[in-house]
């Protein structure tokens, strides 16, 4: 599976796509206007190892609810994730079983080189 769960209103988003080059494959999911539902936010737990991986402490909501404050535990913090999408922190990418999480540079050039890669090899089974 090849997936990206992205906001399209996003800038930061819609540069990572652009940059990375993800092909056709990949199926494109705008958690605004499709939110994640449990059994997809459970899929990329799976994948993350803990909620706190995902949950993004840079949303204006995170502050605003004084979350900041709090120690969250992961089923909070699931909870919130499915109640407000800006709490899953993006862009993910999921590739087979792969996943990349957010927008830091570190994680930009993993999956730039992973996707060099991963299209060298599906361009080299063809």
């Amino acid at each position: 599976m090849k997936k990206v769960y992205y906001l399209s209103t996003c800038s930061t988003c819609r540069r990572i796509i652009k940059e990375v080059e993800p092909d056709n494959d990949f199926i494109f999911q705008d958690i605004k206007n499709e939110p994640l539902s449990k059994e997809q936010l459970d899929d990329i737990f799976a994948l993350a190892g803990s909620y706190q991986s995902i949950f993004n402490k840079q949303a204006r909501k995170y502050r605003e609810l004084g979350l900041h404050s709090q120690e969250l535990s992961e089923d909070k913090m699931r909870e919130l994730i499915l109640e407000e999408y800006t709490f899953l922190k993006r862009p993910v990418f999921i590739i087979d079983n792969q996943i990349f999480i957010g927008n830091s540079r570190k994680v930009i050039n993993e999956l730039s080189a992973f996707m060099q890669v991963h299209k060298k090899h599906s361009l080299s089974s063809h």
